[in-house]
């Protein structure tokens, strides 16, 4: 006979500690497993065998697994596309409740609104909870109801906003006892996967003791001074509850701005789905792009004969991250100097960065193009070496990640800064003039 249960379904929310879909699960009156699925519409995507970011969850879920063994339960894994994986579920299990987190990117939105309507046809009740967020969709917007477009008053009403109700973990430990009850189930190997072992090294989730000198340094790019949270709010390990808290009793407003900065690209990418593949100011999609494929591959590789452009894509290339500073001067190096379509760049971060997230990606890609909502203008367009001798004065970063500019045997520019300066304000000109 099959059990009783009902499933609590972690995707972006790799934790036990401050879950809200957990909590709420484990409020019912149903025992509750735990359900992870490998999304083979996603896996099947990704090139790279030793792909780092499957490692990092494959150990999470380890991590999780630990834990609810302690309580005498197990997490259920599935490899499959969801469609499949739900369908062995219920062949499995009589699933009375089915709980999880808003997830706001739009293949996300698809998989979960098939989902609504599968379970709706089989009469099992769905419930969805906001996690990954501090406020999403329409909780931060202006009088008349319509969305904020610009950071600076949305960041007003989030601050005014914000108090301690928001900030409130969820107490999941005290309900754990709710847990369905069952020996371990099968917990599959990563090469079963199809994926081996990254030897990358993953930056710790203690963010706590760097708000001081991110606040001091966080725009130095040679400074140990940032946090590296991005990839544990990306998967959900750190819970952006405690993030803020930790950042507002700390003070550091700077930090907690980042933290919002996140929240409006999500409620823009929520309420504005076409910034995903276009322009949010549709006269950009009219940019007349040169696309050249052998600079493309120069500025992917590091070789375009700008030492601050060619450090930061060494820094990716080598460990899926890349200083905040850096990415906005790669950024607008690509689009603004080299004239290629910011959705290149968007793609290439996309498949390198540990801490990729759709929204806070297409919005910074867009911001340092000139084509997004709150961007910079078109006719800022940064200069490199300016930037080098601004934010890296000693090439402390520079020499770190592209040591070949200590010696004369390094790449030459592949575009002069003033002329390609007067290409952009040209092409970008004409674009706009329809």
């Amino acid at each position: 006979m099959k059990k009783e249960v009902s499933i609590c379904w972690l995707r972006r929310d790799l934790r036990i500690k401050d879950n809200a879909a957990l909590y709420h699960a484990l409020k019912g009156e149903t025992p509750v497993l735990l359900l992870f699925i490998f999304d083979k519409n996603i896996l099947d995507d990704l090139h790279d065998q030793k792909d780092a970011r499957v490692t990092f969850i494959y150990q999470q879920l380890q991590e999780i697994e630990k834990e609810l063994h302690k309580k005498g339960s197990s997490l259920l894994i599935k490899h499959a596309t969801p469609e499949k994986a739900w369908a062995e579920v219920l062949k499995e299990y009589t699933v009375n409740t089915v709980y999880t987190n808003h997830d706001y990117e739009p293949y996300a939105k698809e998989r979960d609104d098939a989902l609504a309507e599968f379970l709706r046809s089989e009469e099992i009740q769905l419930h969805t909870y906001k996690d990954q967020v501090i406020f999403e969709k329409d909780e931060v917007v202006k009088a008349d109801g319509k969305p904020y477009t610009v950071f600076t008053p949305y960041f007003r009403q989030w601050m005014a906003k914000l108090d301690d109700f928001y900030l409130k973990a969820y107490p999941v430990k005290k309900y754990l006892k709710n847990l369905y009850q069952t020996r371990a189930l099968p917990f599959p190997s990563l090469s079963s996967l199809g994926f081996k072992e990254s030897d990358q090294e993953f930056p710790s989730a203690n963010f706590a003791r760097k708000l001081a000198s991110y606040e001091e340094r966080r725009d130095y790019p040679g400074d140990d001074a940032t946090t590296r949270i991005g990839m544990h709010l990306r998967f959900g390990t750190v819970s952006i509850r405690e993030a803020a808290a930790t950042a507002q009793d700390a003070k550091a407003l700077k930090w907690l701005s980042e933290l919002a900065w996140r929240d409006f690209y999500m409620m823009i990418l929520w309420h504005f789905p076409h910034v995903a593949t276009k322009s949010f100011k549709p006269a950009y999609d009219n940019i007349k792009w040169r696309n050249n494929e052998k600079e493309f591959e120069a500025w992917k590789n590091g070789k375009t004969g700008y030492p601050i452009v060619d450090a930061g894509m060494n820094q990716l290339n080598q460990t899926g991250y890349m200083h905040n500073r850096v990415r906005m001067v790669v950024g607008s190096f690509l689009t603004k100097h080299l004239l290629i379509d910011w959705r290149w760049g968007e793609a290439y971060f996309a498949e390198k960065l540990l801490d990729y997230e759709m929204a806070s990606n297409v919005g910074g890609w867009q911001w340092a193009c000139g084509c997004g909502n709150d961007a910079a203008p078109y006719f800022r367009v940064f200069n490199p070496e300016l930037q080098a001798k601004k934010f890296d004065a000693k090439n402390k970063y520079i020499y770190h990640w592209a040591p070949e500019y200590k010696t004369e045997k390094h790449p030459q520019p592949i575009v002069e800064h003033a002329f390609a300066r007067d290409r952009i304000l040209k092409v970008f000109k004409e674009a706009l003039a329809g």
